[in-house]
């Protein structure tokens, strides 16, 4: 893959200075570690005094940063410098790869009644269960499965060995990446005379438009109704969704993520690395939680949250925790009563 300045420009807009765009430039790389030959991109202002020893054959920066990255050569001037190195990434990345030819792999199972559309791809071993769908120019990986009445829709990827359980359905242009199962049976058991008795899990799973799934990551199939997860929603590596979850479109978690059967969760929220949310919870929209942070009730309004307390036995916790959460103002209270005496 190369491409000149024109055509960056040509493809994705940005002002174009200190080049008549000819120059062209083989791969995309970090500041520190840009020559001549690559295009790189700084996004915030900390970074400026590099520009000065960077040796990129183009940064991609911000109009405050204009003259600092003219001075030294090339620059494409944009709004919002990772926004377009995304949407360079992104380019590249389709430029880049080898097209996936379309059609069924001699050694792949299609049972009867499933329909695949002409342009859509099925990878070798893989199996399409009895009236399962996949959609115009969707991959499905080698060894990947989808059961019966599962639908994959257009232009979505499914990487090696993904399974998507009957009756569950992902949208349009999403990526799935290894590993990953979607439909497995909800964590649902009755205790009775010291046994775990199990219940049916009988709903789906279902996906929305635009969706990317990280390696390993388990949504599970809801008890009654579905589990649902909205458009644009990004999963890290290592994520559980519980059973009957909702997740509302554009939400974002980290690897190791853990949400609890039955929690909702609204639009545009955010989860790092490794934090829990119990089941049976509320999250509106726009709520961000820091790592490791553990969700123990609703959170009812925006904003970002943090916080877990040390283990302990629970009524002990529960104490310790009451008050933990009265701390801030009993502090006020003593600085009061020092402050008069």
């Amino acid at each position: 893959m190369q491409a000149s300045l024109a055509q960056i420009t040509g493809r994705l807009g940005g002002e174009l200075v200190g080049d008549d765009g000819s120059h062209v430039v083989t791969r995309i790389a970090p500041l520190a570690a840009a020559g001549a030959d690559a295009i790189s991109f700084l996004s915030h202002p900390r970074y400026v005094p590099q520009l000065a020893t960077c040796a990129a054959g183009c940064v991609i920066v911000s109009p405050a940063a204009r003259d600092a990255a003219a001075a030294r050569g090339a620059a494409i001037v944009t709004d919002d410098p990772y926004l377009y190195f995304a949407r360079l990434t992104q380019w590249w990345a389709a430029e880049s790869r080898p097209p996936v030819p379309p059609g069924v792999h001699a050694s792949a199972v299609v049972e009867p009644g499933a329909v695949i559309a002409p342009s859509a791809s099925i990878g070798a071993f893989a199996w399409i269960g009895a009236g399962a769908r996949v959609g115009a120019h969707a991959v499905v990986g080698a060894h990947a499965a989808i059961g019966r009445d599962a639908a994959v829709g257009e232009g979505t990827r499914l990487a090696p060995r993904v399974t998507i359980e009957a009756g569950c359905r992902i949208g349009v242009r999403g990526i799935v990446h290894p590993g990953v199962v979607i439909g497995a049976d909800g964590f649902g058991f009755a205790p009775s005379q010291g046994r775990w008795h199990k219940i049916e899990q009988l709903g789906a799973v279902v996906i929305g438009d635009d969706v990317e799934i990280g390696a390993n990551t388990c949504i599970d199939r809801g008890a009654l109704e579905d589990t649902v997860v909205g458009d644009g929603v990004k999963l890290d590596n290592l994520v559980q969704i519980g059973h009957n979850v909702r997740i509302g479109a554009h939400c974002a978690f980290a690897g190791c993520v853990g949400v609890a059967g039955s929690a909702t969760i609204g639009a545009h929220c955010t989860a790092g690395g490794g934090a829990i949310i119990l089941g049976h919870l509320q999250l509106v929209d726009h709520v961000h939680l820091t790592a490791a942070t553990v969700v123990t009730r609703s959170i009812l309004q925006p904003g970002q949250y943090s916080g877990v307390f040390p283990f302990d036995d629970n009524a002990s916790w529960e104490k310790n925790a009451a008050t933990l959460r009265n701390l801030h103002a009993l502090r006020e209270r003593v600085r009061a009563l020092e402050k008069n005496r």
